[in-house]
């Protein structure tokens, strides 16, 4: 523990300006998802956009695309989530996934996995060895999914953020980012809050909604 303790400070010691905006960022940008509030993705943006330089910088070229593809649905998400109807209202509810969409979900992610596990596990022979292949995509694959939905407003984003926050606190725990494994156990304790939220969201949305949303 002591020693767990002294690396936790080490890395404190040794984080950047930059990166401590980039984890005060993260973690507002899932705190204002929660309230279904449209400062997540300007705020997202500006944690993405950092982790995709610090990423380049230190030569992590896998994480800085999985931050690029966070930066291009935050875009994305921006659109959907401030279109309006001709009364100005917004248009976008937060509802449930239906077994179509579930099953849509579950193939893009399967998509993800397989393409990424693949990649991870030449880049771990060829030049990557502290890579965990069959972790390090499921993380992303997740990731992928939820940064999916979050832009479409399924309470079912939720899911898939728990399970990436899950995977990743031992996963960078294990890689020796101590600092990082400590960020996803807040984000995951945000995620289970921001699905009890939307579930309640979700509830309150009027049936006439729901049936305008699905026949869209």
């Amino acid at each position: 523990m002591q020693e767990l303790l002294q690396k936790f400070i080490s890395q404190v010691q040794q984080t950047s300006l930059l990166e401590y905006i980039a984890v005060v960022t993260g973690i507002a940008s899932v705190f204002f998802s929660k309230k279904e509030n449209i400062l997540v993705y300007p705020v997202g943006l500006i944690n993405t956009i950092i982790y995709v330089f610090l990423s380049i910088e230190g030569s992590l070229f896998g994480e800085a695309s999985v931050n690029f593809y966070y930066t291009v649905m935050s875009i994305y998400g921006w659109i959907l989530w401030t279109k309006k109807d001709q009364k100005h209202r917004i248009i976008l509810q937060i509802t449930n996934s239906s077994t179509k969409e579930w099953v849509q979900q579950l193939v893009f992610f399967a998509s993800f996995y397989i393409a990424i596990f693949f990649a991870l596990t030449w880049a771990k022979n060829a030049f990557y060895a502290n890579t965990i292949p069959f972790l390090d995509a499921f993380a992303s694959a997740t990731a992928f999914t939820g940064m999916w939905l979050m832009a479409k407003k399924k309470v079912e984003s939720w899911y898939w953020w728990i399970a990436t926050n899950i995977t990743s606190i031992p996963l960078y725990f294990i890689k020796g980012y101590v600092l990082t494994s400590v960020y996803y156990l807040v984000l995951l304790a945000l995620a289970i809050s921001g699905l009890i939220e939307w579930k309640r969201r979700a509830r309150a949305v009027p049936q006439s909604s729901k049936f305008e949303l699905a026949n869209q």
